[in-house]
Formats: structure tokens, C-alpha cells, sequence
């Protein structure tokens, strides 16, 4: 090795050595600490001028109403009564501050307008539901929030008044939600399925309008994913004004309570598609693993046919070869319902809106975040309390909702179920 690669080499080194711990540490420490002190001073200053700004308003309040302090006023209508603790809202939390109070001449208390303005905007329990979709328990809200200004006292923190105003805003939210009229809403489709939480089966519809957005419609909770807890779903949603007259496209994943519930509501006006994803789903279940490759891409350029013809051809040919190779469960669940998992290519749909309604993943999407939400609860307490967090996760996730991909294309669709619709009332007038 030449001297110049030998000095190259350790200059290399050297630069690249790491500082020793114990001196990383004692460079950063004073600059960590420098941050962490500016912070809670400048939040400690900015809080503190705005409990002045309020004082002064409250203060010119006061005078608005009763005149400066001191000064004789002959037509007085209000006195100043001395000053009292009132709460008020601050970040996620209630503060105690002292305002003011002014009295008639009758003796009865006057409200401020400021101190009334405040508390009608009050967001507490906003807060704490935003909190908790984000992963804080109950129990550690406290931590969560902002701390007040110094000797400043806070309420509204604790335990208990966190899940206090987490039950209220819950059963307010669940009530506007899916109590709802629907007298309004248009539907192409409907998207039925069930998730369970904690024992307990929630099913959940969700609604395709003609312009092709998603809406919650309804939830309803039972001990398993039956028939009348489907029929209770669809028929609450009629009661609440929702008008189904023309033949209606149900995605379902296949589950006979549903589609039992949906041939007793809705009759011949329910077309059903079973959902893509649960088919393949129930059939990799019987499959061993050296088939599962094969048979999985084979369900699925068979789901990608031009017509419903092809596609049949090509899973009966499919459910033969499972037959042949030791496979009946597998066959046998590939033809269980074999005809409404076509029923998508039947009517004719473009390929892109073929592929929103031929699964229930919209849906899916929407039992995720079930499923993240309820996970934060230890402790299940109350029949209600199941419906009331799904409720929270629902409306969670329809502020994210996009409309269908193939939106542009859903008149096709409605279309078709016409025209399936008066092929049926001939046949029946024949009849």
C-alpha cells in the first residue's frame, strides 16, 4: 500500500469515528433542554396573555352594562356584584378563571355575552372523540391535552368525564347518523355485510347512490349474522323513508341470513352479486397449499371473461380439475353459488365498475376501521356500547369516502336492472 491510499484511509477513519456516548450526550443535553424550556415558556407567555385578553373582555362586558366602577349613574339599570370561577373551554379541557358579575336592579344575575358565547362553543367532547380515534384511552386523556397556565385549575380531564362525554357524543353521533330519513337518497346498490366485535355480529349497510357516492345507511347488532337481524336492518330502513321501486343490485358476501332477509324485504327486486373476494376466500380455505396458486389465478381470469358465458365455462372447467385432482370441498364451494358471482358480467357492466361492485370491499374498508377503533376498549360494558363505537369508526371513515370508481358509468347499470325489470313483468303478464 502507498503512503498517500495509507493517509487517505485513516483520514476516512477518523472522519468517520462516531463521538464517544458521554460526549454526544453532554454536547446535546443543553440543547435539548434549551428547546424543551423555550417551548413551555413561549406556550406559558401565549397562554397567559390570552387569560388577560379574556379578563379585559370580560371586564368590558361588565362595563357595557353596568358603566365604569365608581362613577354615579342615574338611570343605572345593572350594578357590579364583585367576581366569581367560572369554567370556560381550553384546548380539549375546561379552566377555571374569575370573571366579573353584574346584577339588575331587580337582583337577578346578568350573563355576559362573552361568557355565554364561550360556553355555546364549547368542543370538549369533540375532543375527546378526536383523541380517541387516534389511540388515547380514557385513562390517559389527561396526558393528551395541553397543560393549562400555571396555578390555573382544569377540569374535564379525568377518567370519567372523558368517557362521560365520549358516551354523550357517541349516542348523539349514532342517532343523527342512522336515524336519519332517507326519503332523499337514490340508491344503484346496496352492500350488506358483518363484522364481529366483542361476541357480538354488527351487520352494515352501505348505500351506492346513482352519482355513485357511498352513505352509511344502517347498523344493527344481534348474537350472529342471522336472518331476522338482517330482516330488522332492511326493513328499518324503509320505515326511515328509504324508496326501493326499481330492481336494486345487493352485494353480499354470501352469508344466508342476508340473503334470505333480502328475498323476504325486497323480493324480485333484489339482484344479487356475491362478493368476488369471499368466494375466493371460501374456496383457498379447502385447498391445499400446492393448488392454491393455480386454482386463485385461475378464478380470477376466469372473473376477468367478456361474458358471463366464458366465465361459467371456464369455473366449471376449474371445479372439474379440482375434482379430478382430489379436491371435492373445493369444487364444491367454487359451484355454490356459482351464478350470482356472475351476475356483474350479466348486465353488461364496463370492467372498471364491474370491479367496484362485484366485491364488497367498500364495505370491507369500512369494517377496518371497526376494527381499529373497537380494539382500544378493554373493557365492554352495556349492550349499546358495541353499536355506539362502530357508530364512532362509521362516521370516521365517511369523511374519507370517494365516490366509486366507474361512477361516470353507473347509468349503464341502471340501465340493465331496467330492462331486467320489464323482462320480469312480461314474463309475469304471460304467466
Amino acid at each position: 500500500m502507498t503512503k498517500r491510499a495509507d493517509r487517505q484511509q485513516g483520514k476516512q477513519a477518523q472522519n468517520a469515528a462516531p463521538l464517544p456516548p458521554a460526549s454526544l450526550v453532554q454536547v446535546l443535553l443543553p440543547m435539548v433542554t434549551g428547546l424543551v424550556t423555550t417551548r413551555e415558556d413561549l406556550m406559558t407567555w401565549v397562554h397567559q396573555r390570552g387569560l388577560d385578553a379574556l379578563d379585559e373582555v370580560f371586564r368590558a362586558d361588565a362595563e357595557a352594562l353596568a358603566g365604569p366602577k365608581g362613577k354615579h349613574r342615574d338611570e343605572r339599570t345593572h350594578h357590579h356584584w364583585g367576581a366569581t370561577r367560572t369554567e370556560l373551554p381550553f384546548g380539549g379541557q375546561r379552566i377555571v378563571v374569575e370573571r366579573p358579575r353584574v346584577r339588575g336592579t331587580d337582583g337577578r344575575e346578568a350573563k355576559l355575552p362573552t361568557v355565554e358565547t364561550f360556553r355555546a362553543l364549547d368542543p370538549l367532547s369533540e375532543r375527546v372523540v378526536e383523541r380517541i380515534l387516534l389511540g388515547v384511552s380514557t385513562r390517559g386523556y389527561s396526558r393528551s391535552v395541553e397543560a393549562p397556565p400555571p396555578k390555573v385549575p382544569r377540569r374535564g380531564t379525568s377518567k370519567s368525564a372523558a368517557s362521560r362525554n365520549l358516551i354523550e357524543r357517541t349516542r348523539r353521533k349514532l342517532s343523527e347518523d342512522f336515524g336519519r330519513r332517507l326519503d332523499g337518497v337514490n340508491l344503484a346498490a346496496i352492500m350488506l355485510d358483518g363484522i364481529e366485535v366483542a361476541k357480538q355480529t354488527l351487520v352494515v349497510a352501505l348505500g351506492i347512490t346513482t352519482t355513485g357516492e357511498k352513505i352509511p345507511l344502517g347498523l344493527e347488532q344481534g348474537s350472529t349474522e342471522n336472518a331476522a337481524l338482517c330482516t330488522t336492518l332492511l326493513n328499518g330502513l324503509i320505515e326511515r323513508g328509504l324508496r326501493i321501486s326499481e330492481r336494486i343490485l345487493c352485494v353480499i358476501d354470501g352469508g344466508k341470513g342476508i340473503r334470505k332477509a333480502l328475498e323476504d324485504v325486497l323480493g324480485d327486486l333484489a339482484v344479487i352479486q356475491r362478493c368476488l373476494v369471499h368466494k375466493r376466500r371460501n374456496v383457498r380455505e379447502h385447498l391445499s397449499p400446492s393448488h392454491t396458486a393455480y386454482v386463485m389465478g385461475a378464478m380470477s381470469d376466469a372473473y376477468k371473461s367478456a361474458t358471463a358465458d366464458t366465465a361459467r365455462k371456464r369455473l366449471r372447467q376449474l371445479a372439474s380439475w379440482l375434482e379430478a385432482n382430489g379436491e371435492d370441498s373445493a369444487a364444491k364451494s367454487l359451484r355454490e353459488g356459482l351464478e350470482e358471482t356472475l351476475t356483474v358480467i350479466k348486465l353488461g357492466l364496463p370492467a372498471k365498475l364491474r370491479s367496484s361492485l362485484s366485491t364488497t370491499n367498500a364495505l370491507e374498508n369500512v369494517n377496518g376501521a371497526i376494527r381499529r377503533v373497537t380494539r382500544n376498549v378493554k373493557r365492554w360494558r352495556g349492550r349499546d356500547m358495541r353499536r355506539r363505537w362502530a357508530g364512532l369508526a362509521i362516521s370516521d371513515a365517511a369523511k374519507r369516502f370517494h365516490r366509486i370508481k366507474g361512477h361516470r358509468e353507473l347509468p349503464i347499470l341502471l340501465s340493465a336492472l331496467r330492462q331486467q325489470s320489464t323482462t320480469l313483468d312480461a314474463k309475469q303478464e304471460v304467466a
